[in-house]
């Protein structure tokens, strides 16, 4: 793919393949929800609560790890119904979560929901485990910190000892992770960089979220580092107009994968992270060789709700 963008120019350009974890057609979602429902299982809960949009790979990872573990999955969706469910929605259907809408989409008025929710099935007399949105708290985090590790021994494996990283970043858990996880792994001799590509906030407020989430996770290893939102890159110029709707750039790096890989991406998340790498190897910011790591999200269901952005063409 990488000749196809720069020709001899072209960096080696290596994919993480997180689509490929498991659980419903996979994603990043997985390695958080392994430290999250541990905690709930060890906290004695019977019940997972999240959220997210009617097309959120986290609550469809969730449907189907609490369908694994035996645990009751409640999600409530930001906005309204959109009538027959496709795509992310309907794998929750299927999955056999119980799926309402919240009427709003304020992040803070659907959380109260959430917390209310909480309260009633505990006077119900179960016990209820309440995911925030991409499970982007430090528990969750923990899985992108020892996934970095991971990365590490799988590029020193190959010669690599030093690579720059880009990923898709939206709640900033995976984003918070990744950058923890980097810090440790320069201890044990791999030189990483991230370049989170946002789809939806502002750069700013990514790497502040991400620092606070990565300071946490921190924390819960009993590790001294600490991070500045000043360390933390964020490319915010390939959002377009807005979360969840396809961009151009987005829909030439699908096809561009696609046809040169046969790897699929998404329109909301790893698409516009594609097409953020895509403009920084055309801008010549990598030389000939040099290597580069796509972290490879997931997110393909959503695929099959945007299916107009690839055949009015």
């Amino acid at each position: 793919m990488a000749r196809a963008i720069a020709g001899d120019r072209a960096p080696r350009l290596y994919l993480k393949r997180d689509d490929l974890t498991g659980l419903a057609t996979g994603g990043n979602k997985t390695r958080k929800l392994e430290y999250l429902v541990a905690d709930a299982i060890r906290q004695g809960c019977d019940t997972l609560i999240t959220t997210g949009a009617a097309q959120s790979n986290h609550a469809r990872q969730t449907a189907a790890a609490g369908a694994r573990y035996g645990l009751k999955v409640i999600l409530v969706l930001e906005g309204h119904d959109p009538g027959e469910p496709q795509g992310n929605h309907l794998l929750d259907v299927i999955l056999g979560a119980e799926v309402r809408f919240a009427g709003v989409e304020d992040d803070e008025a659907v959380w109260e929901q959430i917390v209310a929710l909480g309260d009633e099935l505990a006077r119900q007399g179960h016990r209820a485990y309440l995911i925030p949105v991409g499970g982007s708290v430090p528990v969750g985090a923990l899985g992108y910190a020892t996934a970095v590790l991971e990365l590490a021994e799988q590029a020193k494996a190959i010669g690599i000892r030093k690579a720059d990283i880009y990923i898709a970043s939206g709640s900033a858990g995976t984003q918070g992770g990744v950058e923890l996880g980097l810090r440790l792994a320069r201890r044990q001799g791999f030189d990483g960089h991230c370049y989170g590509v946002s789809v939806s906030h502002r750069s700013r407020e990514i790497a502040e979220e991400s620092a606070r989430i990565a300071n946490g996770t921190a924390e819960l290893i009993g590790s001294d580092l600490r991070l500045s939102p000043d360390e933390i890159d964020v490319l915010d110029q390939y959002v377009g107009p807005g979360y969840a709707v396809a961009t151009p750039g987005g829909v030439e790096a699908i096809e561009l994968l696609a046809r040169s890989e046969g790897v699929l991406l998404d329109p909301v998340y790893t698409g516009k992270a594609m097409a953020g790498l895509i403009d920084q190897i055309r801008q010549g910011r990598y030389g000939p060789g040099e290597p580069v790591i796509f972290w490879h999200t997931g997110g393909v269901p959503a695929l099959f709700v945007y299916a107009e952005e690839f055949t009015r063409k």
